[in-house]
């Protein structure tokens, strides 16, 4: 418990929890109904999506406890981005559904 109260916030069980808990059910949409992120035209944004399955790389990721050593390894799959892309997933999703 002494040790949890040491480490950065980022570090800590409640945000890997959260970040486990945004990744998993775009992940699981993803796989089984991917038909749900068509847009208006009924098309994918590949561009968008392929930055939406990075936020989920990032998501779980940090979720399982992992963490990099390597400095750009550490940037490329940092917490705070892949909440930020992970929220464009779900801000794809809201649209797509509307």
């Amino acid at each position: 418990m002494a040790s949890e109260a040491r480490r950065p916030w980022i570090r800590r069980g409640a945000s890997r929890a959260m970040s486990l808990l945004l990744a998993t059910p775009l992940a699981l949409l993803l796989l089984i109904h991917p038909a749900a992120m068509l847009d208006a035209e009924g098309h994918y944004s590949h561009g968008l999506l392929m930055l939406v399955m990075w936020g989920i790389a990032c998501g779980f990721i940090h979720g399982v406890g992992f963490d990099p050593h390597k400095r750009l390894w550490r940037a490329s799959f940092h917490p705070l981005l892949g909440w930020l892309l992970l929220g464009l997933g779900y801000l794809l999703l809201w649209r797509a559904q509307a």
